[in-house]
C-alpha cells in the first residue's frame, strides 16, 4: 500500500497508526481483515496544533473489502484525528461504497472543525435583532408597569 500524503511527510509511526485505524473500519464495516486490503492512503486536510486549540487530520483511504460471502468490494474510507499535544486521538471514522457517500462525511467534518464565530456578520445580525427584540420587551413592559 501506498502512502499519498501529497506535501508533507509524515511519521513512520504516524502512517503505521493511519493504516492500523484503517483496517479497523474495515472491520467495523465487516469486511474481513485478512483478505481485504487498503489501496491508496492520504491525508485530505490537515490543522496543526496550536496554542489555543487542538488540531485536525483527516485522512481518506481506497481499498478493496472482502465481505463473509468472499465478494469483493471497492470501498471508500475516512478517519479523522483530533491532534492534542502531538498525539493522535482517533475521533470518527467510516467505510462507504462510494466517493459522493465519502464527501458527505466530510462535509459534516468541515462544520465541526469551523465553529461558529461573532466575527461572521450574520451572527453579529443575530445578536443585534435579539437585543432589539429584548429592549422593545422590556420597554413594553416597562410602559405597562408605570400606566398602572
Amino acid at each position: 500500500m501506498g502512502a499519498d500524503t501529497r506535501t508533507r511527510r509524515f511519521s513512520e509511526r504516524t502512517i503505521r497508526q493511519v493504516r492500523l485505524d484503517c483496517g479497523r473500519a474495515m472491520t467495523r464495516a465487516r469486511f474481513c481483515p485478512d483478505h481485504s486490503e487498503i489501496v491508496q492512503l492520504r491525508c485530505v486536510d490537515e490543522r496543526p496544533e496550536t496554542e489555543q486549540c487542538f488540531g485536525n487530520q483527516l485522512w481518506y483511504f481506497e481499498g478493496l473489502g472482502v465481505d463473509g460471502e468472499r465478494l469483493r468490494h471497492s470501498v471508500f474510507g475516512v478517519v479523522e484525528y483530533s491532534v492534542q499535544f502531538g498525539l493522535h486521538e482517533l475521533v470518527d471514522d467510516g467505510v462507504f461504497e462510494s466517493e459522493p457517500q465519502r464527501e458527505r462525511f466530510r462535509h459534516l467534518y468541515e462544520r465541526e472543525v469551523h465553529p461558529l464565530s461573532w466575527r461572521q456578520p450574520a451572527h453579529r445580525w443575530l445578536a443585534v435583532g435579539l437585543i432589539a427584540v429584548m429592549a422593545t420587551w422590556l420597554a413594553y413592559l416597562l410602559i405597562r408597569i408605570l400606566s398602572v
